[in-house]
């Protein structure tokens, strides 16, 4: 057990000795759903476009046109994707609850039965009071969130399935570098054509599903992070 763990711990430390004194390396692109659906041939064209009235006439129904529709709508597209996010939440809950209860039972008279038995009663015991009884409970709290969050990004995806119902699968990845660390911007979800506008934008708001990814890897990141040995011992420490 003891060489597995240090032979799993020599791993790790050999996978970050190897970043010591390098830039992070980017992700790749070959591989990825844009990288395929960039590549791959397009669905071919329902009619012949190209033909000899097509090719005199001013006014064309390609893409190329003037009044062309230039905005993406099938598989390799590229569009833009917005993301302006400036959302806060605030809530406060209090909730309070109070309850008091007295009982009390006292036979003093009734036909002489409770001084005859009073007679056999421990000393200090009387029917006079019975019972007497009381209870009180209190119970108060209090919550409150408070959340505020705000990020602008603008970023271009591509167009990497095409559901039977018309429904786009967008895939956008960006990364940019700046001296030993390297900033990520991953953006998936689905959109409907309809919802990308003339200037071949689309809005977060819009995107189904959407997964949006915003951070970085580095030298900075990797200082913030806790060691591994830190990490092992938070998991395994109980207290």
């Amino acid at each position: 057990m003891r060489i597995a763990l240090f032979l799993l711990l020599g791993l790790a430390a050999c996978s970050s000795l190897d970043e010591v004194g390098r830039a992070p390396g980017f992700s790749p692109l070959e591989g990825s759903y844009q990288h395929h659906a960039m590549y791959s041939g397009g669905l071919p064209q329902s009619a012949d476009m190209t033909g000899p009235t097509e090719a005199s006439s001013l006014w064309t129904a390609g893409r190329a046109s003037l009044l062309g529709d230039r905005r993406a709508g099938k598989r390799g597209d590229i569009l833009t994707v917005v993301i302006e996010i400036d959302d806060s939440a605030e809530m406060s809950n209090s909730s309070g609850r109070a309850r008091k209860g007295n009982q009390t039972m006292a036979v003093p008279q009734l036909m002489g039965i409770p001084q005859r038995i009073n007679r056999v009663l421990p000393e200090g015991a009387t029917m006079a009071e019975a019972v007497n009884t009381g209870s009180s409970s209190t119970f108060s709290g209090d919550g409150s969130v408070s959340r505020k969050e705000k990020l602008t990004l603008r970023v271009a995806a591509t167009i990497v399935e095409e559901l039977p119902n018309g429904v786009l699968r967008i895939e956008g990845q960006q990364e940019v570098r700046v001296n030993f660390e390297l900033r990520e911007l991953i953006v998936t979800g689905y959109v409907r054509p309809a919802d990308v506008s003339r200037t071949n934008e689309v809005t977060y708001d819009k995107v189904a599903g959407a997964r949006i990814s915003y951070g970085g890897r580095g030298q900075i990141t990797d200082f913030q992070q806790p060691r591994y040995g830190q990490q092992i011992t938070d998991i395994l420490l109980p207290f």
